[in-house]
């Protein structure tokens, strides 16, 4: 464990990262138990420590430093779409902590996983929950999916949760080009990011959307200009 504990804190250091040593443990305690917990309920097809470190810790970790620029300590609501095994809505719920993290599935055993993730590390303000997204009716301020579906049918789906004024976050590989030009008219996206992930040889970025000005709003914005 010990390996692993350096090179998740040389990661973060890469990605500029401050972690507790609280917090460092936690990762490496929720690591464990995705472990565990995967050779019953098939969580995710990677199996290797250092590889479910890489590709799953590092990699949602580097979402994590833009995140904390957007909501800046604030006391926010988050919703995590498709989680699976919680990712990356533990390692938001670890690194956030002044976030309320809920975690949807539409398996069963994968929200009772998260939840039991969040008794055993103390993690009050994160919850699994077992649902369908499009059957949710909620406002949350962000709603973050990685590897989940399409930008349309995530928007789509999760449109009814977002606040107003909340944000979509979506983490993808390449820049997703054809699924930005099919969005829907009721989305919008305002920033694209590239992300690098310590030892990691592929390409990720961050879609950050919010809905789409209505009609008649923005009628209204140009008379009121005019």
């Amino acid at each position: 464990m010990s390996s692993l504990n350096e090179e998740l804190r040389a990661g973060a250091a890469t990605l500029g990262l401050g972690l507790s040593p609280a917090q460092v443990d936690a990762l490496l305690a929720y690591l464990d138990l995705l472990g565990k917990w995967n050779k019953v309920y098939n969580l995710t097809s990677v199996r290797d420590p250092r590889e479910m470190l890489v590709q799953h810790l590092l990699d949602s970790l580097a979402m994590i430093p833009p995140l904390r620029r957007h909501t800046a300590g604030r006391a926010l609501r988050l919703l995590d779409v498709g989680s699976g095994g919680g990712l990356p809505g533990v390692v938001i719920a670890i690194c956030c902590p002044d976030l309320a993290v809920d975690c949807v599935d539409a398996v069963g055993k994968k929200a009772a996983f998260i939840q039991q993730v969040a008794a055993q590390l103390a993690l009050a303000q994160l919850r699994g929950m077992h649902a369908r997204v499009e059957n949710l009716q909620g406002s949350y301020d962000l709603i973050c999916s990685r590897a989940f579906a399409s930008l349309q049918d995530f928007v789509s789906w999760s449109g009814a949760a977002l606040a107003e004024q909340g944000v979509w976050l979506a983490m993808k590989g390449k820049h997703p080009g054809q699924e930005l030009a099919e969005l829907p008219p009721t989305a919008q996206v305002f920033h694209v990011e590239q992300l690098v992930v310590p030892g990691l040889d592929a390409e990720r970025c961050l879609v950050w959307m919010r809905r789409a000005p209505s009609r008649q709003s923005a009628a209204g914005a140009t008379g009121a200009g005019s």
